[in-house]
């Protein structure tokens, strides 16, 4: 079976850089993931072999818990990971269904996994996590005016979930107790929207909730 082709994101500058897919063979093909091997010309028109993974895609949910005093505390889960055979601390985030539209799965995760709801909505950017070996992306989206509900978590699925103000959680990915690299993504773009020093804009809208 041929792979989905790639989207080409190249630049007439960069096509010196590209490797052009000569043949494609299907590893594996799991319940989630996609495993392929192909054969590549490099740039200097030798040939070189590529295993790669097609993922379907994810978001990431900042959630911001605006309160009395007008400070900020973050929702955040702790899920055990079971390749990394270890509990993880991570924003809300899951995968994208087949055809589904990333801001409904944001408001989907956001409320299966923690209940809360959401009233305004920012998509902050994209983030690739494992350029080297997957085609995973995740959209980073920021959530403020929640409110509480309950919790609709999947069959098999076990999290805990707690807040921590912004200060906790870049100490905790200063200390190494956070390595998830979307939570530290999202980390980054938290220094740069937060405060009076926020030079990266966020367009707010007024989202209604999903049922």
């Amino acid at each position: 079976m041929t792979a989905t082709p790639l989207i080409p994101l190249l630049h007439s500058e960069d096509r010196h850089l590209a490797e052009v897919r000569l043949d494609s063979q299907e590893i594996w093909r799991g319940d989630f993931l996609h495993a392929f091997r192909d054969q590549v010309r490099l740039p200097d028109q030798r040939t070189a072999s590529r295993e790669y993974v097609v993922h379907p895609g994810a978001v990431m949910v900042i959630p911001l818990l605006t309160q009395a005093d007008g400070s900020v505390r973050l929702v955040l889960e702790r899920q055990y990971r079971y390749p990394m055979g270890q509990v993880m601390t991570e924003f809300p985030a899951g995968k994208l269904d087949p055809g589904e539209d990333p801001f409904v799965c944001a408001q989907r995760e956001l409320r299966e996994e923690t209940g809360y709801t959401a009233s305004e909505w920012a998509r902050a950017g994209l983030l690739h996590p494992v350029i080297s070996y997957s085609t995973e992306f995740i959209e980073i989206w920021f959530a403020r005016g929640l409110t509480a509900g309950p919790r609709r978590l999947d069959a098999g699925e076990f999290l805990d979930v707690f807040t921590a103000s912004p200060e906790e959680l870049l100490h905790g990915c200063m200390t190494g107790q956070i390595t998830d690299a979307k939570t530290l993504a999202g980390a980054l773009w938290l220094q740069n929207t937060l405060g009076p020093k926020a030079s990266w804009p966020l367009a707010w809208q007024k989202r209604g909730a999903a049922t």
